[in-house]
């Protein structure tokens, strides 16, 4: 379709252009008609003189249903006037290529339910348009800055013969004359990559957890940032590696959508400085008793109040919103985490907490076949479920370590939004496979 795109339309001359969208507005008066076109980059005001005894054309803009897919040809008008964007175009043609019913299903105080019930209008709003440009852009800058330091994109696959951490929250499928797993994490397959000698991998894909959770920061199917890489003297190489693409990530999207955030929003996106601020596990309960709550888990982790509690120390100590809370217990980590030496009660892992929300889970892996066949044992799992892993360490494997990052959750924190479902395209739950 011959159109120019409305962003497009303020650096063109007055004269003829063709733009198409759907129809926002009508105000419908006796002389003149008004309309707000908006397309995907914009919103422009049309203008059409009303001829006496009307014609085809202002019989069509009377009868025209808001959110209708309209086509218009007209003249480009520069006017400081006009409150939208200092521009207008006057209509000359009008042609509707996809009536709207009138009725509109939601509405902007519609809750968010009904709202993923129509996912395909609430996404019109521009400010629900944004969070996508902007994951966009995030996205971009970690490739960016991956690929600029020798890492390599994998992908890896989401059917799984075992388990990928343990039997818990795993969705099982049939598949042929047996049963498959959907992925919880490519954990495995980065760690495979390792011994194959890739050294520095990542992955932005698909992750499944059959939990059945309803906060607003969990969802069944998810998208899961992963970086992997080897060589590594602990886990602090992840984390310099985990919060420069952070930077980067956060860099971008203040360069490139500051304004329109602050605009629609109503906030200022801020870059993060180097280095986040970095609390033993230990110390952050300590923090937190000490600030009046107790964090009442039995296995020793941070909840989400105790999540809260040491982001507002933070906030208030260091005026930074992320916080690496480091050296967890080895009960509370996986299997395959490698534990420190001096300590082996303790794993070399961190969790990265931003703004209050644990966004990623990170740590040194244990590479040394015989020290994970141990850990294997430790945690009750059978080894058997586990040999086409377990078989990466029989021959040789650098140590190596990486994370896992909840993309929907750092869009959540980072744009101020209420929930993971307004941060996902398409929000999957306990509750929710439709659309």
């Amino acid at each position: 379709m011959n159109r120019t795109l409305i962003s497009e339309l303020s650096a063109l001359e007055d004269g003829p252009v063709a733009v198409a969208g759907w129809v926002e507005t009508v105000r419908d008066q006796k002389k003149v008609q008004f309309l707000v076109l908006r397309d995907e980059s914009g919103a422009v005001q049309l203008v059409r003189p009303r001829p006496e005894g009307d014609d085809a054309i202002s019989l069509a803009i009377s009868g025209v249903s808001l959110g209708s897919f309209v086509r218009v040809e007209g003249q480009l008008k520069h006017d400081e006037r006009v409150k939208l964007g200092g521009i207008e175009v006057k209509v000359d043609a009008f042609d509707v290529v996809s009536a709207s019913l009138p009725e509109q299903p939601i509405a902007a105080d519609s809750s968010i339910d009904k709202r993923l019930d129509h996912r395909f209008l609430d996404l019109r709003n521009p400010a629900n348009a944004l969070i996508f440009k902007v994951q966009t852009t995030f996205e971009h800058a970690l490739r960016v800055w991956w690929v600029e330091h020798g890492f390599i994109e994998i992908h890896t696959p989401k059917l799984m013969n075992s388990p990928s951490e343990s039997r818990a929250e795993l969705f099982q499928v049939p598949y042929f004359e047996t049963t498959a797993y959907l992925s919880q994490s490519p954990q495995h397959f980065k760690q495979m990559a390792q011994a194959a000698g890739f050294g520095r991998i990542f992955e932005i894909a698909d992750a499944f957890r059959a939990d059945p959770s309803f906060t607003a920061r969990h969802a069944t199917e998810f998208t899961s940032i992963d970086a992997e890489m080897s060589w590594i003297d602990s886990h602090e190489d992840v984390m310099a590696m985990h919060e420069a693409i952070l930077v980067a990530g956060f860099q971008a999207v203040v360069d490139k959508h500051g304004e329109e955030i602050e605009r629609l929003f109503g906030i200022t996106v801020e870059v993060p400085a180097l280095p986040f601020p970095r609390i033993p596990l230990a110390e952050a309960l300590k923090i937190v008793a000490e600030r009046g709550y107790v964090v009442p888990r039995a296995d020793g982790d941070l909840d989400p109040e105790g999540e809260r509690r040491i982001s507002a120390y933070v906030k208030e100590e260091f005026g930074h919103d992320f916080v690496f809370v480091t050296d967890y217990a080895t009960g509370i980590r996986p299997f395959y985490h490698m534990r420190d030496a001096d300590d082996p009660t303790l794993t070399k892992s961190y969790d990265l907490v931003y703004r209050g929300t644990e966004i990623s889970t990170g740590a040194q892996r244990e590479h040394r076949i015989d020290v994970l066949l141990d850990q294997v044992a430790d945690k009750g799992l059978d080894p058997e479920e586990l040999s086409s892993y377990l078989e990466f360490f029989r021959y040789g494997v650098p140590p190596h370590g990486g994370f896992g990052m909840g993309l929907a959750r750092v869009l959540m924190l980072m744009l101020e939004r209420s929930s993971i479902r307004e941060t996902t395209y398409l929000f999957r739950g306990p509750n929710r496979l439709l659309p």
